[in-house]
C-alpha cells in the first residue's frame, strides 16, 4: 500500500512539473521556430497584426538587391530622403554621395532612414516601381497580414505578424550581403571627406555568446522595441520574432530567455509552446521617435 502512495504521489510531482508555464516574455509576440524543420519552439501572440518599425528595412533591402542594381554606383542623399514623420535624427548628412554598398549598410546595420530612403528613391523606376515591387515581395513570400507603404518602418502603417516576420526572415537569410551587413558589429564609411564610425543597432551580435546569422532591430513609440535574429545554441538553429517589447532591456532579456530556453529543450528533448492572448493590440499614442 506504501509503495502504491508514494508511485501516486511521484506521478502528482511530475504532472506538476510538467504543468509550469513557461517563464513571461516582455515582448507583446514572441515566436521561435527551428531552422530548416520549421518546428514551432516558442509562440506567443505570433498571429497579432502589429507595426514592425525597421524590420521593414529586411524587405527595403531584399527587394533592392532582387533589382540586381549596380552597388559600386554613388547615391547622393537628398533633402527628400529626410524623414518629415518622426523627425528622427541622422549621421547621414544631405548632400552626402555615398555608394549604394555602403548605404545599404548604413540602413541595415546603423538603421538609418535616410539611407533606407535614398534606396526606395533610386530604385529603378522611382518610388513608385519600389513600390509595386515591395508589394509583389510580400505576395511571393506568402506574408498575408503585412502591410509595408515606405521602406523605412518609420510609418505605424507598416504592419506585420510576428508569423509572417519569421517568413520574411527565412527569406533575408538566403541573401549573403544581409547576413553579413546585419551581423557585422561596427563599419567605417568614408563620408564626405572624413571616415565616420557606426556600430550595430543590435548590442548582442558580437557579445560573448551569442552566435548570430541574421540581426535587425526596430523601435518606434507605436511598435515598441522590436527584434529579429538567427541563432545557432546548443547545437540547434533557430529563428526569432520579437514584437512590441517596452524597452531594450525587456527585448534583450526576452531573447535571453529564448536562449536558455532552446538550450534547455535541446538538452531535454523537449520544447515549450506558450498559450495565445486573443485580445487585439493596443496602439499607443503618436510621439516623435525615430525607427531603429
Amino acid at each position: 500500500m506504501i509503495k502504491k502512495i508514494i508511485a501516486v504521489l511521484l506521478m502528482s510531482l511530475a504532472s506538476t512539473a510538467i504543468a509550469q508555464p513557461a517563464p513571461p516574455f516582455g515582448s507583446q509576440s514572441v515566436l521561435v521556430v527551428e531552422d530548416g524543420t520549421g518546428k514551432i519552439l516558442l509562440e506567443k501572440n505570433a498571429n497579432i497584426v502589429v507595426p514592425i518599425a525597421s524590420l521593414t528595412k529586411l524587405m527595403t533591402a531584399m527587394v533592392v538587391l532582387d533589382a540586381k542594381p549596380d552597388m559600386d554606383a554613388e547615391i547622393n542623399i537628398d533633402q527628400i530622403d529626410v524623414d518629415t514623420l518622426k523627425h528622427s535624427r541622422s549621421r547621414v548628412p544631405v548632400g552626402a554621395t555615398i555608394s549604394r554598398h555602403d548605404v545599404l549598410q548604413l540602413a541595415l546595420m546603423s538603421s538609418d532612414n535616410r539611407a533606407a530612403a535614398s534606396l526606395a528613391r533610386t530604385y529603378k523606376g522611382g518610388p513608385t516601381a519600389f513600390s509595386a515591387a515591395m508589394k509583389a515581395k510580400i505576395k511571393a513570400l506568402g506574408m498575408t497580414h503585412t502591410v509595408i507603404e515606405e521602406p523605412t518602418g518609420l510609418s505605424p502603417n507598416n504592419i506585420s505578424t510576428a508569423a509572417d516576420m519569421i517568413k520574411m526572415a527565412e527569406a533575408a537569410a538566403a541573401y549573403p550581403d544581409i547576413r553579413r551587413i546585419t551581423t557585422s558589429t561596427r563599419d567605417t564609411i568614408r563620408i564626405n571627406g572624413r571616415e565616420v564610425e557606426y556600430h550595430n543597432t543590435n548590442r548582442l551580435v558580437g557579445a560573448k555568446g551569442w552566435d548570430i546569422g541574421l540581426s535587425k532591430t526596430g523601435y518606434t513609440n507605436e511598435a515598441g522595441r522590436c527584434l529579429i535574429m538567427r541563432i545557432k545554441t546548443a547545437g540547434k538553429n533557430a529563428t526569432l520574432v520579437l514584437l512590441n517589447a517596452r524597452a531594450n532591456s525587456v527585448r534583450v532579456l526576452d531573447a535571453l530567455s529564448i536562449r536558455r530556453m532552446i538550450s534547455g529543450a535541446s538538452a531535454e528533448g523537449k520544447v515549450q509552446v506558450l498559450g495565445h492572448k486573443r485580445r487585439a493590440a493596443k496602439s499607443s499614442s503618436h510621439r516623435r521617435r525615430a525607427a531603429r
